[in-house]
């Protein structure tokens, strides 16, 4: 399996259909996604998948239809044992290797984890090049983001990380990076995400999982949550593999460009934009959905009062294009949970900004040790006396 021919296999559009049908927030997307997930089902005959989909989406499994798939599928699996079994009377190791990875892929194909699993692990004993091998712990992960097993990638990364280190080729380094970064992304390490996914931007080959322009919206969503506005603007903002396909990406060109040019009303309205197109229908990003427009709201407040001593709520609010009793209860709960460093004065409607001085922290820090450190030569000087 060489790394331009890798397996696309287990389907991952079909993983995302299947949250959107899930998802209450995305109901309209239902209909596109539900036509797409059984075309698709109906395609490869993906009997185990098909039940797990119509149980979950609490639908009536068509008795003829399953018996149908299940037919085909019986009949594709005999032609791959018999192939199997004439490479291994007939021919080489290598010949053996393919039947079954193509043994495994069709287990994958029609989304049945635990034979595939099985099959993938055979397969690897089987496999003796080292970039072929890695190519078998990717499957792995894919059957990870494909049936959101998060275990089952975080293991499979750190042995593709081990295989990648005893001597892989630049192209499965730089697919291991995107790997990882959709799995950090996942789990709400955006920080580390963005700098994976920023690190092969101008690399990226890993179609199997999504592309190019999702990949760079998940680049620029990263990076805006986590890098300060200076890397924001070299990384982000003027990468020539982001503004090739910034402008085709809807609403997300104003989002990151108004939050840096500091015009906050634009911001506020691409925000709640970008959650409703973009967060609310990714199936990695949904689960901390509440969490990434919070943070981005304190960011962006954040940045308003770095540039000033005091601000009045008038001016606030109106920076963001929204009520002064939001303003007020929005920074209020910001303020109570020591996320900005402000104090709001209610009578003269201000808010005032107490940014911690790093020198006069520094003294403070001094003074504190100073003290620890006499108490110890007191201590010592009593035992000393004794």
């Amino acid at each position: 399996m060489s790394s331009e021919t890798i397996s696309n296999l287990p389907d991952l559009e079909l993983a995302h259909c299947r949250f959107i049908l899930n998802n209450s927030k995305a109901a309209e997307h239902h209909e596109e996604a539900r036509i797409k997930l059984f075309a698709a089902i109906e395609k490869d005959q993906m009997t185990p998948f098909y039940q797990l989909v119509t149980e979950e989406l609490k639908l009536p499994c068509d008795k003829a239809l399953l018996s149908k798939y299940q037919e085909g599928n019986k009949a594709d699996l005999q032609r791959l044992d018999e192939k199997l079994q004439d490479a291994e009377q007939n021919l080489g190791e290598t010949d053996i290797s393919d039947a079954l990875l193509e043994k495994a892929n069709f287990f994958a194909k029609i989304g049945d984890k635990e034979k595939a699993l099985s099959a993938y692990r055979v397969a690897l004993d089987k496999t003796a090049g080292l970039g072929s091998r890695i190519d078998v712990i990717f499957s792995f992960v894919r059957i990870g983001f494909f049936f959101n097993d998060n275990d089952l990638i975080s293991r499979n990364i750190e042995r593709a990380k081990s295989l990648i280190e005893e001597g892989g080729d630049w192209d499965r380094r730089n697919r291991l990076k995107v790997y990882e970064g959709i799995y950090r992304l996942s789990i709400r390490d955006f920080k580390t995400a963005a700098n994976l996914f920023l690190d092969t931007l101008s690399t990226f080959m890993s179609t199997e999982l999504m592309e190019y322009k999702e990949f760079v919206k998940y680049a620029v969503l990263a990076g805006a949550i986590s890098l300060k506005r200076v890397d924001l603007k070299k990384k982000v903002i003027d990468a020539p593999e982001v503004l090739e396909v910034l402008h085709e990406i809807s609403h997300l060109e104003d989002y990151i460009t108004s939050l840096y040019n500091c015009d906050y009303a634009k911001f506020f309205q691409s925000l709640a934009a970008v959650e409703r197109v973009h967060l609310r229908t990714s199936r990695y990003i949904f689960p901390h959905l509440r969490y990434y427009v919070r943070e981005m709201r304190i960011i962006a407040y954040a940045q308003l009062l770095e540039s000033y001593r005091s601000l009045t709520m008038e001016n606030m609010a109106h920076a963001f294009g929204v009520s002064e009793d939001f303003i007020d209860n929005d920074v209020s709960k910001f303020i109570a949970a020591g996320r900005l460093n402000c104090v709001i004065d209610k009578v003269n409607g201000i808010v005032e900004t107490n940014r911690p001085d790093a020198k006069n922290a520094q003294y403070q820090q001094t003074i504190k040790q100073g003290d620890l450190l006499l108490n110890r030569i007191q201590k010592l000087s009593r035992v000393i006396n004794v």
